[in-house]
């Protein structure tokens, strides 16, 4: 109950844009364009992981981007998903475009730990890859949001932790459901989330779809879309 209140408050009465706090608008044109004015590109962390799938974002994770990010998913500002699902669909078109298989795309959302959820009121994850996939379908792509995967065992919080801290936070921490299986076969796995800073949450998410589905040699293996990657991210290349 507390949730659907505060999404449905959030969209009637906005109170300020969740970028740059000017008033009476969920999302002010300066804002919206910093989120989804440029065009998807590919993104690495410097150092980059082994096991990376290849990852592409739609924005930089700096200032009016930065504040939607962290309003959506820590002050509960729902009202933002539309917006952010958006961009997130920019990035998921920039991997279908670069030839990563063909099917229906399924968008794989990287969960949130329980104790998270709980604390925040929402999955703020699976909220935006439901809008990125609504999204996607609207323009004509086949799309859908896949919540097979989760948690196996506790994690610690990932704040203050380094790379090589963070890879072996989560190593082993994720399963595919076991109705999951059967769902990822036969489309295009697109690993979604909203950051990517070290790449930790996608190297493990990666290898706990490849796993439980076990493919042919020269199948397609998967990619990943976010809607930000900070500054320091190595740029490989525009689409």
């Amino acid at each position: 109950m507390r949730g659907w209140w505060r999404e449905i408050s959030d969209v009637v009465l906005p109170s300020a844009c969740g970028g740059c706090g000017r008033p009476r608008t969920a999302l002010c044109t300066e804002c919206t364009e910093a989120l989804l004015g440029g065009p998807a590109r590919r993104v690495r962390p410097v150092p980059e992981p082994p096991g990376l799938p290849p990852v592409w974002a739609a924005a930089v994770y700096e200032d009016a981007v930065r504040a939607v990010l962290l309003a959506h998913k820590e002050r509960g500002a729902l009202g933002l998903a539309g917006a952010l699902g958006g961009a997130l669909a920019e990035a998921v078109r920039a991997v279908s475009r670069r030839g990563a298989g063909s099917g229906e795309l399924l968008l794989v959302p990287v969960p949130s730990s329980r104790g998270a959820v709980r604390s925040r009121g929402h999955d703020a994850g699976r909220r935006i890859a439901c809008a990125a996939a609504a999204e996607l379908r609207r323009s004509g792509t086949r799309a859908r949001m896949l919540g097979v995967l989760r948690q196996r065992r506790a994690v610690a919080d990932q704040a203050g932790l380094d790379a090589p801290q963070r890879l072996a936070n989560l190593s082993g921490a994720l399963e595919v459901a076991p109705a999951g299986v059967r769902l990822l076969d036969g489309g295009r796995v697109v690993f979604v989330d909203d950051l990517m800073t070290t790449g930790a949450s996608l190297v493990e998410a990666a290898r706990a779809v490849r796993a439980a589905v076990r493919k042919p040699a020269g199948a397609v293996e998967p990619v990943a879309a976010v809607i930000a990657a900070p500054p320091l991210s190595s740029e490989i290349n525009r689409n």
